[in-house]
């Protein structure tokens, strides 16, 4: 019983300090993840074999797990009560964010063990994205509850990340509307995803 004391009382887990790592772990979880997909995209290009522990899913990996850990953390200050308005809001978001991350990318692994390489649209893809949207909009609305400190720095990257990912979610709902111009050779690099459509 001291010991749970002891570690609520740490300072390691005060507020202050929870929404601090909340914070940089909901920005950067999120960049990991894409820069990780890209690579895992560019495997595929090389028709590498497609297999659960590869490089590229194992740092995919890393990133939904910090977007799951802040996740977690936030979810414990959501208990306590000790967090209000935008920055709950940023907590809620990032939750569910990381919750749609864990279950798609869960689904992409029995995808590609039912169906092989596949690309860019497919059923689990677009989901992951949507998380990760969501995530990167946690983060950034965390981020804005503490501008006035010196996480203010990670603000611009941040903004820059959720436009980016938002755009990119969008650019790829427009070629599931749009499948005929995915399979022209301007998009080679999607064109696995052809198949799908």
């Amino acid at each position: 019983m001291r010991l749970i004391q002891r570690i609520s009382n740490s300072t390691l887990v005060k507020s202050g300090n929870l929404v601090h790592i909340i914070c940089i772990l909901s920005v950067i979880g999120p960049v990991i993840t894409v820069s990780a997909g890209f690579w895992d995209a560019i495997s595929h290009l090389q028709k590498e074999p497609e297999f659960f522990w590869s490089p590229s899913h194992m740092i995919v990996y890393t990133g939904v797990s910090m977007t799951a850990v802040a996740a977690v953390l936030g979810g414990m200050l959501l208990i306590r009560k000790s967090v209000h308005r935008s920055l709950k809001t940023g907590i809620k978001l990032v939750m569910i964010g990381s919750v749609i991350q864990i279950i798609s990318g869960f689904g992409d692994s029995l995808s590609h063990e039912v169906y092989g390489i596949d690309g860019l649209i497919s059923w689990s893809h677009q989901p992951l994205e949507l998380g990760l949207v969501l995530g990167s909009l946690g983060g950034l609305l965390i981020l804005k509850n503490r501008e006035h400190t010196k996480l203010k720095l990670l603000l611009p990257f941040s903004i820059v990340t959720f436009l980016f990912f938002t755009i990119w979610l969008g650019f790829n709902l427009v070629l599931i509307f749009g499948h005929t111009i995915q399979c022209i050779p301007v998009y080679e690099i999607f064109s696995s995803g052809c198949a799908i459509l």
